[in-house]
């Protein structure tokens, strides 16, 4: 009680407890009484002290005024001389600060102080001058004092002069200070007194109500009564002597207690000698049957906290189980079986994997409702596909889970093929009805034995005695079985666990429906995404590449990648996403994959390459949105007229020859750059808005990359999901990546055993590259000067490197082509014109110049004197192009490094006639 309704014996008194309210009231009472008392003491105090100056004061001028020759002195030349004297004497004897002599006209004679001798005194003397003495309270100078003021009469009884005596307003207040320590002193103590009594009724009060609170004192008060009146159970408290101490009507009724029970020891109450035993034991009990009449009694004993140093002693509290006893066999069974039911809704359908969601039916149905659990499946349903029948008979399932009480069995094992060829069998029949079928007894089962004769022979003498049979149908369309058996158990099953059963397969059904749906479009979705995503990447000088790709286990997303080589022994190395899952984001990475390839086509920095990509999006999103969704035609509906805004892209181009790598990002994380000695650094890339936003253009960051350095490209799916942030998976893929000497492929596998989910929510992919140089004998360069006769001289120069390369076969082949490159750069071109050889896996020639102009490919007449130089490069190069720089453009053509003899043969142009044709 204490533990809920207030505060714990011993504690320290708070505010709410209703012992500390009535102490807080009686010391502030005490206190404003203290206070008023002190207060009207000090002012009684100083009103005696100013009626003692008055009456002082009063006296002593009433003496001094008339003292015998007073009026002939006031009458001498020198009243001054004759009267002082006699002023401070008359002052010292009677006790007052001044005694003054005044003439009529308030002109000072004597003063206690000498420097006011002779000076007109201050305040309203007109009722002495007039006769009357009087007292009052002087404010003013020389200072504030009660004074009496006196007339001086001489024998005629006239008014000759005035004595005024006083006590100044300081000595009167340090009368009355005199009496403070006392005033306070006694205040103190009578306020000690009264706090110290008030203390004692409240730490009466305390132990009382156990510092309660008046909320807590009332709601205790409501519970108490109903604790005694309402509740429908009985309550004992009985105290350590062994004497009944409460008894609430409950415990009364059942117990048949007399009315005068309580303070009545158990043993006097005529209860059942073993329930007074126990409670005059004060044995802990729980649901102990006892007999009261002829009731039984669930009764429950504990023990009560000590409290003020007295003992502890019991509470019984007591409950009728007559009724309940009849009634808990079936209200337990209820109970279990709602219990399954819902820790069936929890633990089925945990994934959309259909074996899985199979076994996890079998899994908790037992032992709680069978001792074996067998689940057979369609072929299509396992494959994802849409279950068919023929002719509405179902004949052959596959065993898809097993589980049992025990691991022996002699059920089918899982992948068997289950036939049901006996129409009378509870399987078949179950089909059949379309419901849950019930065979009591296997034994009698006629059907089921004639099945499988040596199998069920086998089934019943294990044990197996009592079987239910229930379809699995989803939309009223049957997925597969389910079989109950029961082995160990003796009871065999009833009428009364169809139901169950039924609604037990049922949830089961939906979940493997919703897996099956899930399997059949996962795999048309990996299979899209599969079939757009490079199987093989191209083998190349400039990098060394390894790659994953693995689908979210909730459905394939829109990550791609891909390996581009480009013109000059370059590469292209793109990874990108799509939001999203499904066919529709396989799709649209498709198509973007496709964009990239194009537009690298035209070999583009990577910001600009971006851009067109972005505007591309833009475009796209415009015609889809666009398009009706009415026309039959051109629209489309739901997922697939979404639009491709969302989807990142990181592009970077690797350049073997200088070891320059230029990325750009579009919402994409940056990449990882290992260095040779394992250091990972993630370099600071500009990263831009996501493809489809548009509005701001994208920027490029050219980077070095030491030879032997690796360059990591990767979505965001390999680093975070629900249950890990982004930069922790940062930090994994550090530490995966820090360990050099190994391969790609090396380095990949320890990514991914580093950083994958057991269920990833999102797509991965992984890029890995090895950077490689060009080898420097591998390169030759030339300067050459805007001079026609300049061309024979490199092309010689050309020829003779392709000899030191071992590539005579084709000199010829490579001569004409550089002839008519330098001959148009020359003709047509602007300085610096420079020619570079790059022996690769093929023969690169380059050509550039300052000039941006494009040329273009002529097919001349046979009357034209011009036209057919790059006519003659397309001819005989395996490929060709134009690339733009900052500075101008470079002309390049790619021969094989074996020659295929046309290029010998002796109808071969001559070199030099060829310089003179024209583009």
């Amino acid at each position: 009680m204490t533990a809920r309704f207030g505060r714990p014996r011993g504690a320290p008194l708070v505010a709410r407890s209703v012992a500390a309210q009535v102490f807080a009231l009686q010391a502030v009472i005490v206190l404003l009484l203290i206070t008023a008392a002190a207060a009207a003491l000090v002012f009684q105090a100083r009103h005696d002290s100013e009626l003692d100056a008055r009456h002082r004061s009063l006296a002593a001028a009433e003496a001094f005024a008339h003292a015998p020759g007073l009026p002939a002195a006031l009458a001498s030349p020198d009243p001054v001389a004759r009267l002082q004297p006699l002023a401070e004497g008359a002052r010292k004897a009677s006790g007052v600060d001044f005694i003054a002599v005044l003439s009529r006209d308030g002109v000072r004679y004597t003063d206690s102080r000498p420097e006011l001798i002779g000076k007109r005194a201050t305040g309203d003397l007109s009722r002495a001058v007039a006769g009357q003495p009087f007292t009052e309270i002087f404010r003013g100078q020389p200072s504030d004092a009660v004074r009496a003021v006196v007339p001086v009469r001489d024998p005629t009884g006239a008014v000759v002069g005035l004595v005024s005596t006083g006590i100044e307003i300081g000595n009167v207040g340090d009368a009355v200070q005199g009496q403070l320590p006392l005033l306070i002193g006694a205040a103190a103590g009578a306020l000690l007194l009264g706090t110290g009594g008030a203390a004692l009724v409240s730490r009466r009060l305390r132990r009382q109500t156990r510092g309660l609170g008046e909320e807590e004192m009332t709601r205790m008060n409501e519970h108490h009564e109903a604790v005694l009146h309402a509740v429908r159970e009985g309550v004992l408290i009985i105290g350590a002597d062994g004497r009944l101490v409460l008894a609430n009507d409950e415990a009364r009724r059942l117990l048949d207690l007399p009315p005068d029970a309580e303070q009545r020891h158990v043993g006097d109450l005529g209860l059942d000698p073993r329930t007074a035993a126990l409670l005059a034991s004060g044995r802990v009990a729980t649901d102990e049957v006892h007999l009261a009449g002829d009731r039984l009694l669930a009764v429950n004993v504990r023990p009560t906290k000590p409290y003020a140093g007295r003992p502890s002693g019991t509470v019984m509290t007591l409950r009728d189980s007559t009724e309940l006893a009849a009634l808990s066999g079936r209200a337990e069974v209820a109970r279990s079986r709602l219990q399954l039911l819902y820790d069936a809704g929890v633990r089925i359908g945990t994934t959309l994997d259909v074996v899985r969601t199979a076994e996890e039916l079998s899994e908790v149905a037992v032992p709680r409702f069978a001792d074996f659990v067998s689940v057979e499946l369609l072929e299509p349903v396992l494959r994802g596909e849409e279950p068919s029948v023929v002719s509405g008979v179902y004949t052959e399932m596959r065993r898809a889970a097993l589980s049992g009480i025990r691991a022996d069995t002699p059920l089918q094992p899982v992948g068997d093929t289950i036939r049901f060829v006996v129409p009378t069998a509870p399987m078949a029949a179950a089909l059949d009805a379309g419901r849950a079928v019930l065979a009591a007894d296997l034994n009698a089962a006629f059907g089921w034995r004639a099945q499988d004769q040596e199998g069920t022979r086998v089934a019943l003498d294990y044990g197996l005695h009592s079987l239910i049979s229930v379809p699995l149908q989803a939309r009223g369309v049957v997925l597969g079985m389910a079989n109950f058996w029961r082995a160990d158990t003796p009871e065999p099953f009833e009428e009364d666990d169809l139901s169950f059963a039924e609604e037990l397969a049922a949830r089961a059904a939906v979940s493997i429906d919703n897996a099956r749906r899930f399997t059949r479009e996962h795999a048309v979705a990996v299979t899209l995404q599969r079939s757009l995503l490079p199987r093989v990447l191209p083998d190349l000088s400039a990098v060394d590449v390894a790659f994953r790709y693995l689908p979210a286990q909730a459905g394939v997303g829109g990550d791609w990648f891909d390996v581009i080589p480009l013109p000059g022994a370059r590469v292209a190395l793109v990874v990108g996403d799509v939001v999203g899952h499904g066919v529709h984001a396989a799709a649209t990475m498709g198509r973007l994959r496709t964009a990239v390839h194009n537009f690298s086509t035209l070999d583009l920095p990577p910001d600009e390459l971006l851009g067109h990509l972005d505007e591309l999006i833009n475009r796209i999103d415009q015609d889809e949105s666009g398009a009706d969704p009415d026309s039959g035609d051109g629209g489309a509906s739901g997922a697939e007229s979404a639009g491709v805004t969302g989807a990142t892209c990181l592009y970077a181009v690797y350049d073997p020859v200088s070891g320059r790598c230029t990325m750009a990002s579009s919402g994409h994380p940056g990449p990882a750059l290992v260095h040779p000695d394992g250091r990972v650094e993630y370099p600071e890339l500009p990263v831009g808005l996501p493809l489809g936003v548009g509005g701001m253009p994208f920027e490029a960051v050219e980077l070095y990359l030491p030879e032997a350095s690796r360059l990591v490209l990767f979505t965001d799916g390999l680093l975070e999901d629900r249950d890990r942030d982004f930069d922790t998976g940062l930090g994994l893929l550090t530490e995966a990546l820090s360990r050099p000497g190994r391969s790609p492929e090396q380095a990949c596998a320890d990514v991914l055993a580093a950083l994958l989910f057991p269920s990833p929510s999102d797509d991965i992919a992984l890029l890995v590259a090895d950077a490689r140089r060009l080898e420097p004998g591998h390169i030759a360069e030339w300067e050459v000067p805007a001079d026609p006769a300049a061309v024979s001289r490199v092309r010689n120069a050309g020829s003779a490197q392709l000899a030191a390369w071992g590539l005579g076969d084709i000199s010829f082949t490579a001569e004409l082509i550089l002839s008519e490159l330098i001959t148009n750069a020359i003709r047509y071109g602007t300085a610096p014109i420079r020619v570079r050889l790059l022996r690769d896996r093929n023969l690169i020639c380059e050509v550039s110049d300052g000039s941006s102009t494009s040329p273009h490919l002529r097919y001349a007449a046979t009357t034209d004197e011009g036209g057919r130089g790059l006519f003659l490069v397309a001819q005989y190069a395996e490929r060709w192009g134009t690339r733009y720089t900052d500075r101008g453009k470079v002309i390049w053509a790619e021969l094989p490094l074996t020659g295929d003899g046309e290029s010998t043969a002796p109808q071969a142009p001559d070199l030099d006639a060829l310089e003179d044709l024209a583009w």
